[in-house]
């Protein structure tokens, strides 16, 4: 790192991207800013991808909106102006395909001459590579151990400690071990139609399945991520519980799955040790119920 550059990241497109010092007015995609959140780096501002709407989504906020963070609305739709009058130091989104930025068109970083990062939330990585991707940048940003620990609730020498993600995980192993309930993950399109997770897709999906949970597996067909089918198909797979998508745009499965136990899923769940405990220490709780 030279004296003209103070700050430098590679991010998972392999782009290397620079500063002539260490960024702080960060403007993120919702769901990595509510990790930068909890990893203790506050954003000046968040926006959201192209199924979100002008109200910042409670499913999504996790610790922004007490942290009073802006959010301003999809990111393909942003008013430049009002980005450049937010005076951004750099840009965090995510990346699904290891090329792109997901939310925000690359091209409005380039007009505004900021740099942008984009870190892989998508399967090619393990659920314990991907948060270790965001503390780095996290940590790039200036956020110590101990901010990190701060942020999270969690006692920075206490990794076993009950809040920790750690802990959580070992009380998934354990529900999941008594229980022994199948579990089927979807996201509700309206009335007709209903989008079954394929779990190797999802890396906390995957994860769950490491530790014991019983995921079920739709039918081969279209779709790396989901299987499209109605609503009865989904009810003939004879689920034990539905992690159902919990984001504004989808569709809840109360009335179409009646009497199947339910527990909250955010497929965009921030990607930070504290939101994925949150997440887990939830399902245990309701594997065991």
């Amino acid at each position: 790192m030279s004296g003209a550059q103070a700050w430098g990241f590679t991010d998972d497109r392999g782009a290397e991207l620079g500063a002539a010092r260490v960024p702080r007015r960060v403007i993120a995609y919702v769901r990595a800013g509510a990790a930068l959140c909890d990893l203790g780096v506050t954003p000046v501002a968040v926006y959201g991808s192209g199924h979100d709407g002008e109200v910042l989504d409670p499913a999504k906020e996790g610790g922004l909106r007490s942290a009073a963070v802006s959010y301003l609305g999809p990111g393909r739709s942003l008013d430049e102006g009002l980005l450049r009058e937010l005076r951004p130091d750099v840009i965090v989104d995510v990346t699904y395909d290891g090329k792109s930025p997901y939310a925000l068109d690359e091209a409005v970083a380039d007009r505004l001459g900021v740099p942008l990062v984009a870190l892989s939330v998508g399967s090619e990585l393990t659920l314990g590579a991907i948060l270790e991707r965001f503390g780095t940048l996290a940590a790039s940003l200036g956020a110590t151990a101990a901010l990190q620990a701060e942020a999270a609730g969690v006692h920075a020498d206490a990794g076993a400690d009950s809040g920790s993600l750690p802990a959580a995980e070992a009380a998934v192993r354990e529900a999941a071990a008594r229980g022994g309930l199948s579990v089927l993950a979807l996201s509700g399109a309206g009335p007709e139609q209903v989008h079954l997770a394929r779990p190797q897709a999802w890396p906390e999906l995957a994860r769950l399945a490491e530790l014991g949970v019983r995921l079920l597996e739709p039918d081969p067909g279209p779709g790396a991520n989901w299987l499209t089918v109605d609503w009865g198909r989904a009810a003939e797979l004879r689920p034990g519980l539905v992690l159902f998508d919990s984001r504004a745009h989808a569709t809840a499965p109360d009335a179409a799955l009646p009497g199947v136990r339910l527990a909250a899923w955010n497929p965009e769940t921030p990607p930070s040790p504290a939101a994925y405990a949150r997440l887990f220490r939830a399902l245990a709780g309701t594997l065991t119920a």
